[in-house]
């Protein structure tokens, strides 16, 4: 299963040498005891594996492209397998990074966690990244201000030329982060750019250079380096306790992304391996044809060529079956389940926490009520959801709490303001009006006069807020 995959470009000073000696470093100093190889020292020879079977590292070097190949592999007692692959081409100046996660069979561990590779901090650390046009390779955010606002909005404009993913946090209404930008911008290195609001103070002009499609209120975009994938936007909502969840979801994204794209063989491990089997291949072919006449030699030489070929094909076989073990144990994961969900959720995210399952929760409500047969399988099966998936009716509570605000309105006293802030409303002036936008999303909004005629309108506009929001 592959978890993180990345293609960056390397500086000129980055030689055969100090990659070498860098994907050593980032070894040793690993946290976990269990993941260092003992005794791994260098001395410069290619084609090398050090470690044993549980946990082990390998060089390869395929001279023919200039490519230098590194897998390090360690398998854990609880059945997971871990491997990072480092495939650097000095030609194109190009490293890929990949980090893949499979099981065995007995697995009793499927945490669905992982750690963004620490040899990305090594290389950003260490000076080693190109810049992506003008744009920093960084596991720091990017603070964007007044005296650089032009760069977020071409961004959002879709002017800009990044290789990598941007990512852009907004300021909330009350001018705090939304997310725990440091920690989000360290698990995105090297896969995104993530690009930082420093305050609202930029808010007015960013409005004006991106016809207002700019992110606010601590709204996070993500801007693809692909033209042809729309930019996915997070609305923030003050309700969510946990700005944790609202990460997770912009970090999902930001890596389906980065790991959906094409890579070359040459770029991957296997691929590595497989080419220079090919090269050894023809060239053990001609000289075959050109010592046609010397047989004993041509024999020699081709079972040396064939017993090269066989273990490349043991490492192939290896392979399948470590994801052969891993369909498995997902075969049996799935087995053990007693259920299936009933819905799969899109992409509407909760304006609030559990409205969506709420709302789903009271139409299947309404519907026993008033739209089913007694004793008919539909009212048995929707007895039985909303028995088994703790029906709250919140969405029903907010629509009373609404009603009680405004259905006697007489103007926007303080405590009115106050009452309808905390439901969720954000409240604009517009001439005669209020304007107001539920939950920070402007597909719902409504109007509120500032001095209303009589109280049968505000009847009829809690009303359609219900009917239309809630």
């Amino acid at each position: 299963m592959l978890l993180f995959s990345t293609i960056l470009e390397i500086n000129e000073t980055f030689t055969k040498e100090k990659f070498i000696e860098l994907v050593i470093t980032w070894n040793r100093g690993s946290r976990y005891e269990e993941n260092i190889i003992p005794g791994l020292e260098w001395d410069g020879r290619m084609n090398v594996k050090y470690g044993d079977d549980q946990c082990w590292l390998e060089i390869e070097e395929y001279r023919n492209r200039n490519i230098i190949a590194v897998r390090y592999e360690n398998a854990e007692e609880n059945g997971r397998i871990w491997d990072a692959d480092y495939i650097m081409n000095f030609d194109e100046m190009k490293m890929a990074v990949q980090l893949y996660r499979s099981y065995t069979g007995d697995a009793s561990d499927w945490n669905p966690a992982f750690s963004t590779p620490n040899f990305l901090t090594l290389l950003i650390d260490g000076g080693y990244l190109k810049d992506d046009n003008g744009l920093p390779v960084s596991w720091e955010s990017y603070k964007i201000n007044e005296d650089n606002v032009e760069i977020l909005s071409d961004v959002i404009n879709r002017k800009s030329d990044y290789r990598l993913p941007v990512v852009y946090v907004s300021k909330t209404v009350y001018d705090r982060d939304p997310v725990d930008i440091r920690k989000m911008a360290e698990r995105l290195k090297g896969v995104a750019h993530v690009l930082e609001q420093e305050s609202r103070s930029c808010d007015r002009n960013l409005r004006k250079m991106t016809d207002s499609r700019n992110e606010y209120y601590g709204a996070v975009g993500i801007y693809y380096p692909n033209k042809t994938v729309w930019p996915k936007r997070f609305l923030y909502h003050k309700y969510d306790m946990k700005d944790s969840a609202m990460m997770e979801k912009i970090i999902r994204r930001v890596m389906m992304y980065s790991n959906r794209q094409q890579v070359n063989d040459l770029y991957t491990w296997y691929g590595v391996l497989n080419s220079i089997s090919g090269d050894r291949l023809a060239s053990q072919r001609k000289e075959r044809e050109e010592a046609e006449k010397e047989r004993d030699q041509v024999f020699d030489e081709f079972d040396g060529e064939l017993t090269e070929a066989q273990k490349q094909n043991d490492d192939l076989m290896k392979e399948n079956a470590v994801l052969r073990s891993e369909v498995a144990g997902l075969r049996n994961k799935l087995n053990d389940l007693d259920e299936e969900p009933v819905l799969i959720a899109g992409d509407e995210d909760d304006l609030y926490p559990g409205e969506i399952k709420d709302i789903v929760l009271s139409i299947l409500d309404k519907e026993l009520k008033n739209g089913v047969a007694k004793n008919s399988r539909r009212e048995h099966i929707l007895r039985d959801l909303l028995e088994n998936n703790d029906y709250q009716e919140i969405s029903k509570k907010k629509a009373d709490d609404l009603a009680r605000m405004l259905n006697n309105y007489n103007g926007m006293t303080k405590k009115t303001r106050s009452a309808l802030e905390d439901f969720g409303f954000q409240i604009k002036e517009d001439g005669k009006h209020y304007k107001l936008i539920y939950q920070g999303d402007s597909r719902y909004n409504t109007t509120l006069a500032k001095t209303p005629s009589d109280t049968r309108g505000s009847k009829n506009m809690v009303h359609e807020i219900q009917k239309s929001m809630l």
